[in-house]
């Protein structure tokens, strides 16, 4: 049996974190902004050090699995 919780949790917190769709931190105008499509190289370096911090803390301190099969 495959264990699928990395790939989903990746996945999930891949579309939550990217820069402009929900949130931009920070932003153009403020520092947080919400549903502007836009982004910036400060806004995808937090935004992936975020992710990376989420993915050690659900997939190492959690350990989030998920078997199907």
């Amino acid at each position: 049996m495959s264990d699928w919780g990395p790939v989903f949790v990746s996945l999930v917190l891949f579309v939550l974190l990217t820069p402009g769709l929900l949130f931009q931190l920070p932003g153009r105008s403020r520092c947080v902004e919400f549903g502007n499509f836009q982004t910036s190289a400060a806004a995808i370096l937090i935004h992936s050090l975020l992710y990376f911090g989420f993915i050690c803390v659900f997939l190492l301190a959690v350990k989030i699995h998920l078997y199907l099969g």
